[in-house]
């Protein structure tokens, strides 16, 4: 059979970090590698292609196609799964990727034959298996529009599989991570036990952490040319199990990276006297979810961690020569204040980068329920749900206000903490002008957003 796996465009209106940088469609890649000893199977990039869908569908002549998705991909998905029947009925539609699991039924739709909730080596196989008989049959994960979308019922998450990393050869110098250009990324380990408020990993991977198989990882790393790798586990630091197999891997393989990885400001306290050693093997930087200069708020985020933590955290980092690139969100009850407040913290806790976005209560979260009555937009309103845009009304002052607040915030930031002597001596030029020009993109839409 010929497959064409796609990742839908960017949506050109939402505030996201792909403003920055954007990385390879991983969860694509494996389902390469589970069908290419028995289907001819393309990647097809469209944040990366010019070409329309209905051109490479008319080029490519495929019997199936299949797309990952966002939440803010809802509706463009749509119109491709409508666009790729335009071109010819007869081609079997499938939808997968992160909102097919958080929210299956936005997909229930005539263009849409099959949603994919969860993927695993045993269902992928079954099911095209399955499309060489007399219909559909009831497999795990998956269901059917002839079926009226109907499940079997059993709970399941995706499998990490080995991830074919040459199906988007051609694509791969494009893929980077703030001012690592090319990068790979891949996952170590699955879950988080955190469990803060206002996160969806630890919905989707479970709240509990396990390692990937270590041969698996062996052979994924082998297999990256790249000379960067974003880990993407939501703690890398989650225990020293999970710290030393890394180490141990890193050693055996003898491996020459640069390695980016989220990590937490308990971990960095708790595993201190492994950062000196991670530095020296190539952890360049570590993104830390910082959150709030408020212990009342990390607090109800269920974090585990205070705001003279994270001071800890930043100082022992620094001591080791690892960046910190550093995450805050802001509470929609804040007033001009609190904004002056994070300023200040920042410029305390003086990180490399910083990003701060508005506290978004995801639909799947239990946090939406306690903002529900003050949403601006429905959770239909699925391009709106980023990480950029402000989807709670703010309590203290105006929604433009908050906006300015934000945008001034960011601005601060950008031109006065982060360090950008520091990044262009590690980056490059080139890739400081690429990531400025994104930051003067999320501006642009935030004036837009200031202005509705």
């Amino acid at each position: 059979m010929k497959i064409l796996l796609v990742r839908p465009p960017r949506i050109k209106q939402a505030i996201t970090l792909s403003d920055f940088m954007f990385s390879e469609p991983l969860g694509l890649e494996m389902i390469y590698g589970i069908l290419k000893d028995d289907h001819e199977v393309e990647i097809f990039d469209m944040i990366i292609e010019a070409e329309s869908l209905t051109n490479k569908v008319n080029e490519y002549m495929p019997e199936f196609v299949g797309i990952t998705s966002l939440c803010i991909d809802v509706i463009k998905v749509l119109d491709l799964c409508r666009e790729t029947k335009i071109a010819n009925k007869s081609i079997i539609t499938a939808v997968g990727g992160t909102q097919a699991y958080l929210g299956p039924e936005s997909f229930y739709n005539e263009n849409v034959d099959y949603i994919f909730q969860y993927t695993t080596k045993d269902n992928i196989k079954k099911f095209f298996a399955s499309l060489n008989g007399q219909g559909p049959v009831p497999i795990d994960g998956i269901s059917s529009r002839v079926s009226s979308y109907k499940s079997t019922g059993q709970k399941g998450r995706n499998e990490y599989m080995l991830p074919d990393r040459d199906s988007t050869k051609k694509y791969r110098n494009e893929y980077s991570y703030f001012g690592y250009k090319p990068a790979a990324i891949m996952e170590f380990g699955t879950g988080c036990e955190k469990a803060c408020s206002f996160c969806l990993r630890w919905r989707i991977e479970g709240a509990e952490e396990k390692l990937i198989d270590i041969e698996l990882n062996k052979n994924d790393l082998r297999n990256i040319k790249e000379p960067a790798i974003m880990f993407i586990d939501n703690d890398f630091l989650c225990s020293e199990e999970k710290i030393v197999a890394f180490i141990d891997i890193v050693k055996e393989l003898d491996l020459k990276k640069n390695f980016i990885m989220y990590g937490s400001t308990k971990g960095v306290i708790q595993y201190e006297k492994y950062l000196k050693l991670l530095s020296e093997m190539g952890l360049k930087a570590l993104l830390v979810g910082y959150e709030t200069y408020s212990d009342d708020e990390l607090s109800k985020y269920h974090k585990s961690s205070s705001a003279d933590d994270n001071f800890k955290a930043s100082d022992i980092l620094r001591k080791n020569r690892i960046d910190v690139w550093a995450s805050f969100m802001a509470h929609p009850d804040w007033d001009k204040n609190d904004f002056r407040s994070l300023r200040k913290y920042i410029k305390k806790l003086k990180p490399q980068i910083t990003t701060i976005s508005p506290l978004t209560p995801f639909p799947n979260l239990p946090m939406f329920k306690e903002f529900e009555d003050r949403l601006l937009f429905s959770r239909e309103d699925y391009e709106r749900w980023s990480f950029g845009q402000v989807m709670i009304k703010p309590s203290k002052i105006s929604l433009k206000d908050y906006y300015y607040e934000l945008l001034k915030t960011n601005l601060y930031v950008n031109v006065f903490i982060n360090k950008n002597t520091e990044m262009i001596k590690k980056y490059g030029i080139i890739n400081i002008f690429r990531i400025l020009k994104g930051s003067l993109k999320a501006v642009k839409k935030y004036m837009a957003l200031m202005n509705e």
